[in-house]
């Protein structure tokens, strides 16, 4: 064999390997252990669950041949992103009624479930589904919305620590589930865009029609089946190659300008009153050697051999049952040989009879009981649009984005957060002239941080995390969606008034004032010096060695996020903020142990978490070395002699030479504090001295200028 025989078998081979593989990838999947598990929980009675199929992707569920309802998985029907950038992995049953038979929770990544609160509250949420129909919307907490046009609102009881989660999952169950329904159950698809007119009448006989179309003639000639079988016919058993092999004639019925020429008026009366509100009938007759039924076809049920298909879908045509035996007396058609029925299209089928569709002739021809061959025709179907009334509507009103109503929801949270931090700001640009009364200063930053750790803390929820910075990460790399990042408005505003703010004042801003656990961590400081606890003093060197732990923690956090998101969520753990912040304190009792020891360490060194461990903080820091000035005002005197301002510094962030380290920092501003009163900066303290002791020196009376 040639070499380029060779290669053209190995071409061969790999093509119809591909179209194997291609052909696996979209056949009918069948349910996995646990999913079929699920299933079973979902539908007690169920005794078949069959493959995953059908566009729309959906196990069908039955009790023997009677269909209970539909198992189908959000990830097939939602692009949602959880609160950690990972959509939330649902399985929702929907019976035939549109009503949830229940949803179960497959996995998801959401931080406040994972060693946190725990699974029961998520599980005990989702359970609020059972039983409950789709056509009713659902609120989760908050308050109830009013419903303008008089429709009924269901509330479900949400998760106070995890309001974005269970919103997410909310809007997940009802996207997916209405997905489901408008394709496979009746009542929940829009009405046809097109309406058979009905003043549009004039009287025409068989061949009338014909001409002018409304009735569609289809030849299906024996040749075009051989060229495409590859062979005669002839071998064939009942079919005569030298004759057509199937002559089709159809006809859409609704409109009176074919329905009522063709049945008359009584027989059109009669079919529009077997037809369901929103049905639709079409006619089919055929002859030949391969009709558009077998002749063992069973009255009132789905042909095999013929299919409607729009925009890619299958329509199911459905036997009307009408009169099939007297149909042909019924019609007058001058045909011989022919046999006719009347099928209807469902009305969730969504057929739209003015846009182009195709009927489908699926043949499959028995040659011997062992070698048969099938293949598909197809000719278009397309009544004329001049018998129906095409309605244009206006586009019905789209819900908003999720993301959207938690602004909504929020607004008055945002606002408030919005002027705290236009305060904050202007503390920081004029923190000389504020500095300058210590009193009012003092206060100020109490109140600040008292703000910080209620309202933006407990309240609002707005801890910055380390997580927030891995869910970034990984969002870049699977592709960045800024809409998982506006679900929780105050954490959005925190992160870019933080982000703006690395580059002005360096990382100080946020780890001084708006962090709530370093807030919590300032309140158990200034408790220790309440109790007069001695403080632990941390040698330099050592200081400046542990310092470097938390740059190797957030190395790791960030090297183990894109390999594993379950490894990353456990090392964040490291993180107590959850525990403290998110869930004040109530969960199992090591997290609670360790976020108890590291607050106790803070009454005897300061800020000890901030200091040695904070991933975020040493985030913060790498990004804090970008800012564009200095603001921590220093003097010749700072450093050289004077140590105060770095005696007195908690966070050790100030050098024996004066000099600021920033990417330690806090920005508490106590050293601007210092800097100002005459009482406490020895370079004011010297100069007064000296004025003092040149005016003793120059004796009573006479005055010293001080220029």
């Amino acid at each position: 064999m040639s070499l380029s025989r060779r290669l053209h078998l190995l071409l061969r081979s790999l093509t119809l390997l591909c179209l194997l593989h291609s052909s696996l990838l979209i056949a009918d999947t069948p349910p996995t252990a646990p999913v079929q598990e699920a299933i079973q929980s979902l539908f007690p009675q169920a005794t078949r669950i069959d493959d995953k199929q059908g566009n729309v992707p959906a196990y069908p569920v039955y009790q023997l041949n009677e269909l209970l309802g539909y198992a189908f998985e959000s990830t097939d029907h939602s692009s949602l992103q959880g609160f950690a950038g990972k959509p939330i992995r649902l399985l929702i049953g929907l019976d035939t009624n549109g009503v949830l038979a229940g949803v179960r929770v497959l996995g998801h990544h959401e931080p406040v479930f994972l060693h946190g609160m725990g699974e029961k509250s998520l599980l005990e949420f989702v359970e609020q589904y059972r039983q409950h129909p789709i056509s009713t919307p659902v609120v989760v907490g908050g308050r109830k919305p009013d419903s303008s046009d008089g429709q009924s609102i269901i509330q479900f009881d949400g998760i106070s620590k995890a309001t974005v989660s269970v919103v997410i999952l909310n809007e997940t169950v009802l996207q997916s589930a209405l997905a489901v329904a408008r394709s496979y159950l009746e009542g929940f698809t829009s009405a046809p865009l097109a309406t058979p007119n009905t003043e549009l009448y004039e009287p025409l006989d068989w061949p009338q029609l014909l001409g002018r179309g409304d009735i569609q003639h289809w030849t299906v000639e024996a040749a075009e089946v051989e060229q495409i079988l590859g062979h005669s016919l002839g071998h064939y058993p009942g079919i005569d190659p030298d004759q057509p092999f199937s002559e089709l004639f159809l006809a859409y019925l609704n409109t009176p300008m074919t329905g009522r020429n063709l049945l008359g008026d009584d027989g059109f009366a009669r079919l529009n009153g077997s037809l369901r509100e929103g049905e639709q009938a079409l006619l089919i007759l055929s002859r030949g050697a391969y009709p558009h039924v077998p002749r063992d076809f069973i009255p009132a049920s789905a042909p095999s051999r013929v299919v409607l298909v729009q925009n890619g879908q299958a329509i199911e045509l459905h036997d009307l049952d009408f009169d099939n035996g007297a149909l042909l007396d019924t019609l007058a058609t001058p045909l011989q040989g022919v046999q006719g029925h009347i099928f209807r299209i469902k009305t969730h089928a969504a057929y739209n009879p003015a846009q182009p569709a195709q009927l489908q002739l699926n043949v499959n021809l028995q040659r011997n009981h062992l070698v048969e061959s099938q293949l598909v025709l197809e000719h278009p179907f397309e009544p004329d649009p001049a018998l129906f009334d095409i309605h244009h509507p206006e586009a019905s009103a789209t819900p908003a984005p999720v993301w959207l109503r938690m602004w909504q929801e929020r607004w008055w949270q945002v606002a408030l957060l919005g002027a705290a931090l236009v305060l904050l700001s202007l503390i920081f640009t004029f923190q000389h002239r504020i500095s300058r009364h210590s009193q009012v200063f003092h206060w100020l930053r109490a109140g600040f941080l008292l703000f910080t750790l209620v309202f933006i803390g407990f309240y609002a929820q707005g801890q910055l995390s380390v997580v927030n910075i891995t869910t970034l990460l990984l969002a870049i790399i699977d592709g960045f969606d800024i809409t998982v990042f506006l679900m929780d408005p105050v954490i959005f505003v925190l992160w870019c008034f933080t982000f703006a703010s690395l580059f002005i004042w360096g990382r100080g801003l946020f780890c001084g004032w708006l962090c709530p656990f370093g807030a919590l961590q300032e309140m158990a400081a200034w408790l220790a010096r309440k109790l007069r606890l001695r403080q632990w003093k941390v040698s330099e060197p050592m200081h400046r060695r542990l310092q470097w732990i938390k740059y190797v923690i957030l190395l790791l956090l960030l090297v183990s996020a894109p390999l594993s998101q379950t490894l990353a969520e456990r090392l964040a753990e490291v993180e107590p903020f959850k525990t403290s912040i998110t869930l004040f304190f109530i969960r199992t009792w090591p997290f609670v142990a360790y976020a108890l020891l590291l607050l106790c360490l803070g009454l005897f060194i300061h800020k000890f978490y901030c200091r040695y461990l904070c991933p975020l903080g040493a985030g913060l820091a790498i990004l804090g070395k970008l800012r564009l000035f200095s603001w921590l005002k220093r003097i010749d005197a700072c450093g050289q002699p004077c140590q105060h301002c770095r005696n007195h510094c908690g966070i050790g962030a100030i050098h024996r030479d004066g000099r600021i380290d920033y990417d330690e920092c806090i920005q508490c501003l106590e050293c601007i504090v210092i800097l100002h009163d005459d009482q406490q900066c020895v370079a004011t303290i010297s100069a007064r001295k000296k004025a003092e002791k040149s005016q003793r020196k120059a004796g009573p009376g006479v005055l010293i200028y001080k220029g």
